[in-house]
């Protein structure tokens, strides 16, 4: 069962860095130099790529194929954004972003489902 979740909780906690990556620095560092940004999201996303390579091998050790992965790590990514948007730019989600987050998974569902 760990090895099932595992990777599962380190795509996670690596999408958690990478949206930080990506996204803190429109909140506080509007205008410091694009360099500066640049430099500051790499040094945070060597620690999401820690946690996203080590996730990816253990996923495929646990049976994941690579479109199931990949799958994870999207539904991950939609929901730690939402998370983040409202949590760190307070900015509500509105019902049609819900619903187009709703039809991805749907989509997600398609390729975790055996038809």
């Amino acid at each position: 069962m760990l090895l099932r979740v595992g990777p599962i909780f380190l795509l996670l906690a690596s999408n958690v860095f990478m949206t930080f990556a990506w996204y803190a620095h429109l909140k506080h560092h509007r205008n410091s130099p694009l360099w500066l940004v640049i430099l500051v999201s790499w040094g945070i996303a060597f620690f999401e790529y820690l946690l996203q390579v080590p996730a990816n091998r253990l996923g495929m050790q646990a049976g994941y194929s690579l479109a199931q992965l990949k799958t994870v790590q999207e539904v991950i990514t939609l929901t730690v954004f939402v998370g983040f948007s409202t949590w760190f730019f307070k900015q509500p989600v509105s019902w049609l972003q819900m619903v187009g987050f709703a039809l991805m998974g749907l989509g997600a569902l398609c390729i975790f489902k055996p038809w």
